[in-house]
Order: C-alpha cells, then structure tokens, then sequence
C-alpha cells in the first residue's frame, strides 16, 4: 500500500489514465462531495470567516505538491515593498515542529529549520518582511499583526483552502505538469475542481502553457508567467558569512557533479541544471526532506553537490565541503491583454 501510495503522483501526470487510478474514481467521487458541502458551509456562514483589519492575499494551489510558491511570494513581497506597502508573510510550516507547546512563532533568519520549516526560513532569510508560521494562519496572521503592527498587508504562504482566514484576493500556481490528468485526490492531484480558479484574481504558471482558445487553460482569469532566473551558485559552507564564496557555470563544468533536490518536484531543480550543460547525477528526495550525512554518502569521496536554497537552509554542517547553493530569482510577465500583475493587485487590495 506504501509504495502504491508513493507512485500516485507518477500516475498522475501521465497522458493515459491507469488501472489503479480507475480503481480509486470512487473515493475522488466522495472526495468532491466533501469538497463542495466545506465550500457550501462557509458561504452560507455555518463555519465562520475570519476578517482581518488588513487585506490578505493568498498564494497556492489547487494542486498537490510543490509548483513553485516560494519564488513566487518573494517576488510578490518585493513588488509591494516597491509599492510602498508593508507586507508580512504568514505560512503552515511544513516540515517545521511545535516550539516547547507553542503552535505560531515568529520565524527568525537564525531560527532553527527543524523548528520552523525549510520554506518559512527561506522566506525570511530573503525577504526582509516578518514571517510568522502555524497551522491555524488566522492565528499566525493576528500574531503577525501584534508583533508588527507596521505590516498593512498579509501574503499568505499556501492556504487557498484554508477558507477560515478572509482574503481580498487569490492567486493560484502552477508549473508545467499543469493539473495533470484533472481529477481529485486520490485519483488525481487536485485538491479541489478547476472551476474553482473561476473566483481567483491571477493564475500564475512557473513555464508558459498553452494558452490558445479550446485549450484547457483558456480562461478568462488573468493569466501571467513566472521565469526563474540565476546561474551563480554559492558555496553551502559560506552561506552565513558577511561575503558569500561564488562560482559560476563554467567552473563546475568537467567536475563531477550531485544534484539534490528536496521539493515537490525535484526535476524543475534537475532541468534548469540541465540548460546549464551540465552533466551531473541527480538525487532527488522528498519534499520538506530533513538530510542527515549518511544522505550524502554518494559524495564522500569525490564530487560536487549541488543544491537549492530551499534545501541549503537544512544543510549547513551535514552536506559535503565541496556543495554549492544555486539561489534563483522570479520574473512574472503578464500573458496576452493581462495588466501587470502588481497592478492588478493593488486595485484589489
């Protein structure tokens, strides 16, 4: 059952629908069903809405796993810090721990990953905003908004479906695996029916899909896409110092090369490696991974490991001498008539 469960996502993105996958239509039948009678409890105001004094804008998905959120909210964070607006981050902690009983913390540049979470770090390593973590992010925004109550605006980290916490917009991500086959969990990777990036303000794609009119994603939602750029990596070993220790593409060619990714979609990481002209091994772990030195027993004795940031936060006195940290950056352009996204945004906020 482990290892069926373990191949789903496989399966999922694959042009021709399994066996297997049939065999669990069912229990995607019922799943929808719980989907839409949640949905229908808070609109009709059964289950209560949280409004905060601030508008809240949400990035995430209706898909499972990773689809490239991270970039994204950094680069978001920067647009409206650009924009006059004082942003805070709010995020679920994935891969983080309660802290001696506590559910939401305040996320530090020196908090430890295994506390905190490997994506909240990232955020606010690079970020510059207050981040504050916790499964229930309407408490995390409030703790957000009492620590610092400079922050006239909340971004959530994830949480489309988390519908306790008021937005005033949304934007839904995807990367170019797309919503695979278009079924609900188990039988495909969504979390909830497509038609629900109907009431998004912006679907952001980490590639370029095909837009064209009958395709599946010609919708009338403005549709933008995101680039991630960066071709300098960072020694792993210098991530903490005042002065960071560079090297570009050209210096690791003809070295041999470990590529490690843990994410939820490790081949986005093995493919922009690839457009380098790089030939490397590539080891890819799962998402939220927490390394230990016996994970980099390939490269005990020779090699070069490369990494994302995402991973680097966990592995700063594990991984080998010789790794090195590719840090990336998100451009967003709009797709078609779609305004700028920032202003889109604003308007809305």
């Amino acid at each position: 059952m482990k290892k069926l469960l373990s191949n789903l996502p496989e399966l999922w993105f694959r042009a021709r629908f399994s066996l297997v996958l049939a065999l669990l239509l069912p229990l995607s039948w019922l799943f929808r069903c719980a989907v839409a009678v949640r949905r229908f409890l808070y609109r009709c105001g059964a289950f209560s809405v949280t409004t905060l004094p601030v508008p809240v804008l949400v990035v995430g998905n209706v898909t499972v796993g990773g689809s490239g959120k991270t970039p994204l909210v950094l680069w978001l964070v920067e647009s409206l810090k650009k924009a006059g607006k004082s942003p805070g981050i709010v995020s679920r902690g994935y891969g983080g721990a309660k802290h001696e009983g506590i559910e939401v913390f305040e996320v530090l540049p020196d908090s430890p990953a295994a506390l905190v979470g490997d994506e909240p770090l990232l955020l606010a390593r690079r970020s510059g905003v207050p981040v504050v973590v916790g499964r229930d992010r309407v408490r995390a925004a409030r703790l957000l908004l009492e620590k610092h109550p400079e922050c006239d605006l909340v971004v959530s980290d994830d949480g489309m479906q988390h519908y306790r916490l008021g937005r005033r917009a949304e934007i839904a991500v995807f990367d170019a695996r797309g919503a695979g086959n278009g079924r609900l969990l188990p039988a495909g990777p969504l979390r909830e029916p497509l038609s629900r990036l109907a009431e998004v303000a912006a679907v952001v794609w980490n590639s370029r899909p095909d837009f064209s009119e009958g395709s599946l994603w010609a919708t009338r939602v403005p549709a933008y896409a995101m680039c991630i750029e960066g071709e300098k990596f960072y020694r792993l070993d210098s991530a903490e110092r005042d002065e960071r220790v560079w090297c570009s593409v050209d210096e690791l060619r003809g070295e041999t090369l470990h590529a490690v990714a843990g994410m939820g979609n490790p081949s986005r990481f093995f493919e922009r490696l690839d457009s380098f002209g790089l030939r490397f091994e590539a080891h890819p772990f799962p998402d939220h991974h927490v390394y230990t030195t016996d994970d980099f027993a390939f490269a005990r004795a020779e090699g070069v490991v490369l990494m994302t940031e995402k991973d680097a936060v966990k592995c700063v006195g594990v991984a080998p001498d010789r790794s090195w940290v590719l840090p990336v950056e998100a451009r967003v352009e709009p797709v078609g008539d779609a305004p700028a996204l920032i202003d889109l945004l604003l308007e809305k906020l």
